[in-house]
């Protein structure tokens, strides 16, 4: 076996497992496995996501954690309706739903966590 047929296993920091459990899992819709006090656990498609409880969250000015989605326009709408506001950046011409086009195909919108860790959800 090689890295290249390795299960991903993702990260992100979080200062609170309660309101991470609360956007993650119900905001977001992942199902979580608690696993208190360290962490909560997302087996979400190929991957695995710790939701980690740190110290000290410093959020990074990138995106850390994103999805690819079938219907981005309808998950983006989910999301707006469970109370997520999606990031909008000076220079980069987005739709009214926060949308980008990028050169290559794919669509972007971002939004971010209680912690500020931003995410994204893409479709192509």
């Amino acid at each position: 076996m090689t890295l290249d047929d390795a299960r991903i296993t993702s990260f992100v920091g979080v200062s609170d497992l309660d309101a991470a459990e609360r956007f993650y899992g119900g905001v977001l819709g992942l199902t979580l496995a608690d696993q208190r006090p360290f962490a909560l656990v997302a087996d979400a498609g190929p991957t695995q996501l710790r939701i980690t409880l740190v110290g000290e969250v410093r959020a990074a000015p990138y995106t850390v954690l994103g999805w690819q989605v079938a219907e981005l326009e309808g998950e983006i709408d989910r999301l707006v309706e469970a109370g997520v506001t999606f990031n909008r950046y000076d220079g980069m011409e987005q739709d009214g739903r926060g949308i980008w086009a990028a050169p290559g195909g794919a669509r972007i919108a971002w939004f971010l966590d209680p912690d500020g860790n931003n995410l994204s959800l893409q479709s192509f």
